[in-house]
């Protein structure tokens, strides 16, 4: 129950659960991306904004701007690479459960 809330069980702490969820997604695509054994040429752009939105999650609720030009990065880094496909559509999935961003 404390899970469906947003809530870690362990520190009594609440999480966001959108938050929780671009945390969980973003963990799986850095995970698979490190362990991707061919090299292509775009790999340490993926890796760095990879690394940047762990950071921002770790923050709080990060700018949506922000999160949309890291997936923009992302997915221009490794849209081609098949196998990361399902992992790269689920860290999509969680920056869209952060809404548009506002209109200028």
């Amino acid at each position: 129950m404390l899970r469906s809330l947003g809530q870690r069980a362990v520190t009594g702490s609440y999480e966001e659960p959108r938050v929780a969820e671009l945390r969980t997604a973003v963990s799986r695509l850095r995970r698979e991306l490190a362990t991707y054994p061919a090299e292509f040429p775009d790999r340490a752009i993926a890796e760095d904004e990879l690394a940047a939105l762990a950071a921002m999650v770790t923050h709080g609720t990060p700018e949506v701007p922000r999160l949309r030009r890291s997936l923009l990065l992302i997915a221009g880094a490794i849209g081609s690479v098949s196998a990361l496909a399902r992992s790269l559509s689920e860290v999509r999935h969680a920056v869209e459960l952060f809404g548009e961003p506002p209109r200028r």
